[in-house]
């Protein structure tokens, strides 16, 4: 329950952000009343603002949060520029050492999680242009980033149906053999997990066509990043899919894995699912609220059911469905669940 100490910053973002993390905020003010919420700037607001996409204000207010829920963030008025909002995203990332991307895929049978290291491999590491006009960019890993989302991974598993899929290219890559070395030389600290060996072509293939066979799979970033986003598109895309990226200790981050679609920004139409179902990851690892993220999860499927905005085949605008998501919770709450204070 609340400590009157817990802040959440929310990061509104970029294009529909603002719209998404509204019907976010309102959700939390009746599932949390008692979390202090202060909105920070980030990426092409941050920019045209203060000149970086991410403000020592910002940074700031994250590192002291509880947990930090942000929105998209992307402008194509910055494409080209040497400055871009996503820069600001890797920023945060990196100020939080947010190493562990937790992104559940969940539909009918299928039921998977992909924890994804976060702050190492291809996107962290060496990258320039040589004077012969040659363009690199450095994969590097140490085994101690590793061993600790191996050990996350492991963890996860424990409490899930103890299947853990170790996704790598070791068949190529030094850094996917010593990937694979490290899971192996943990493996034996957690008998209760069956572990396996994927090469990530093979489990590209395998999430395709019988996601169901997964359970957890740990792989490093760039694999992650592609393959939670092929497990989003098969559980039914990623307008739907929120992700949580934790630390060992620190605020986590919680937010949805789509684009800010500045195409229909300010349209009111966009869909606040995966901005809710983030939140939701946000109550139950982020604040320690099990009760109140599972009593959201369950109004966002009601809502999907019963009032689906156009992308899903009906009408609801944002704000409509966000109504309908904190609707089903009043009636949730009336039915006597124990949460609201």
């Amino acid at each position: 329950m609340p400590t009157g100490s817990e802040v959440v910053v929310l990061l509104p973002g970029d294009g529909i952000g603002p719209e998404v993390a509204e019907q976010a905020r309102r959700v939390l003010e009746v599932l949390a009343p008692g979390l202090a919420i202060e909105e920070r700037l980030i990426g092409g607001a941050a920019i045209r603002a203060t000149g970086t996409p991410f403000p020592d204000e910002t940074r700031d207010a994250c590192l002291t949060a509880t947990a930090v829920l942000k929105g998209p963030v992307g402008d194509p008025e910055f494409d080209a520029a040497d400055v871009r909002p996503e820069q600001g995203l890797l920023a945060l990332r990196a100020a939080l050492d947010t190493y562990a991307n937790l992104r559940p895929a969940v539909l009918d049978h299928i039921d998977v999680l992909i924890v994804r290291e976060l702050v190492g491999g291809l996107y962290f590491g060496e990258h320039g242009v040589r004077d012969d006009g040659t363009v690199y960019d450095t994969c590097e890993y140490h085994p101690r980033q590793v061993e600790r989302i191996a050990r996350r991974a492991f963890r996860l598993a424990q409490a899930r149906d103890r299947r853990l899929t170790s996704v790598d290219k070791a068949n190529v890559l030094e850094t996917s053999r010593m990937w694979r070395r490290v899971v192996d030389e943990l493996a034996p600290e957690y008998p209760d997990v069956k572990v396996e060996h994927m090469l990530v072509d093979n489990a590209a293939m395998q999430l395709a066509m019988s996601p169901e066979r997964f359970d957890v799979l740990v792989t490093e970033n760039m694999f992650g990043d592609i393959l939670s986003d092929l497990a989003a598109a098969v559980t039914g895309g990623l307008g739907l899919a929120p992700s949580a990226s934790l630390s060992d200790g620190g605020p986590g981050i919680f937010e949805p894995v789509h684009g800010s679609a500045p195409d229909i920004a300010g349209r009111g139409v966009a869909n606040p699912t995966a901005m809710l179902r983030s939140t939701a990851l946000l109550l139950e690892h982020g604040v320690g609220r099990h009760e109140e993220g599972q009593a959201l999860v369950q109004a966002i499927e009601a809502a999907i059911a019963h009032t689906p905005t156009a992308d899903l085949g009906g009408s609801a605008t944002t704000s409509e469905f966000g109504a309908a998501v904190r609707e089903q919770l009043s009636i949730d709450d009336r039915a006597g669940a124990p949460y609201g204070g």
